[in-house]
């Protein structure tokens, strides 16, 4: 996919922690934390790690579409989510880039990021039910 370096993926395990444990302010903090230290490239690293831990193991070969039923209907971050893993999942990082500078002039990058953590937690938990 893309090279990310290894504070990304500590960050990342520093958002999930947070957002474990159902703190969305702390969660907000630490992507804060991040564009202080990295900029929004920093944050961009670290949502491509949520995306990544969310999806797991990518089987190789083509393109791959992801089922979002009633995604149209959803809350901007929720769509955003969606089209971010689905970006991740085809490799596709112009498109994530896109993603990122759409939600920053829509003043919604917060909200996504957020829900992007949060769906992570929820993948994760349905996976070890």
């Amino acid at each position: 996919m893309t090279e990310v370096p290894q504070h990304a993926f500590d960050d990342a395990a520093l958002v999930l922690q947070r957002a474990l444990t159902g703190d969305s302010d702390a969660v907000v903090g630490t992507f804060d934390a991040v564009v202080d230290r990295d900029g929004i490239v920093g944050a961009y690293d670290v949502a491509w790690c949520l995306a990544a831990t969310m999806v797991g193991q990518i089987p190789s070969g083509g393109a791959w579409t992801l089922d979002f039923p009633g995604i149209d209907d959803a809350r901007y971050d929720k769509r955003w989510v969606a089209r971010f893993v689905s970006a991740y999942v085809n490799g596709d990082i112009p498109t994530g880039e896109a993603l990122f500078g759409a939600a920053i002039a829509d003043g919604q990058l917060p909200d996504c990021l957020l829900a992007l953590a949060g769906s992570t937690v929820a993948t994760l938990r349905h996976r070890a039910a």
